[in-house]
């Protein structure tokens, strides 16, 4: 998928998106991604902005062939966030993403136990990351992320649907 990032960035942005759903679904029938809540000590959460699709996200990405749950989201957190999980993850919910496809689902983990030992620098995927208070988000954060930081907090129950 790196090289397949690579090669998109000379399409417009709303051509990547749909090459990245058409190329998951190509590759597995069912699509199946992770994300991963990490708060810092003064609780902000972390999120990160992507170079091919707008707006701020939960760190995560796609679970591979071969690859259990929980060892998407630890690399994923080492690939995006140059971050180590230094416990287990804890899965908060499951849920069916409809907006990326009919196919698609989400797996939700809480990283509380994690360590950094130099920031992540941008490059071809991560443009941009960072600690923010839930009251206070960055424009552009999806809706989704919204979402879910919501339930976290008990602001709204937890929905089945990404």
């Amino acid at each position: 998928m790196r090289l397949l990032t690579k090669i998109s960035m000379i399409f417009p942005l709303p051509v990547r998106k749909r090459l990245f759903v058409a190329v998951g679904l190509a590759l597995r029938s069912m699509t199946l991604g992770v994300r991963i809540i990490i708060r810092d000590e003064q609780q902000r959460v972390l999120l990160v902005r992507h170079t091919y699709v707008p707006g701020w996200f939960l760190p995560g990405g796609g679970v591979e062939r071969g690859e259990t749950l929980h060892q998407a989201a630890v690399k994923e957190l080492r690939e995006e966030c140059n971050i180590e999980a230094n416990g287990p993850l804890r899965l908060y919910h499951a849920y069916r993403n409809p907006r990326t496809s009919r196919f698609d689902h989400v797996a939700l983990f809480i990283c509380d136990e994690w360590s950094q030992e130099t920031q992540k620098q941008p490059d071809h995927e991560i443009a941009e990351i960072g600690f923010f208070s839930v009251d206070d988000l960055p424009e552009g954060t999806t809706i989704p992320t919204r979402n879910r930081l919501a339930e976290l907090q008990g602001h709204q129950s937890v929905s089945d649907v990404w």
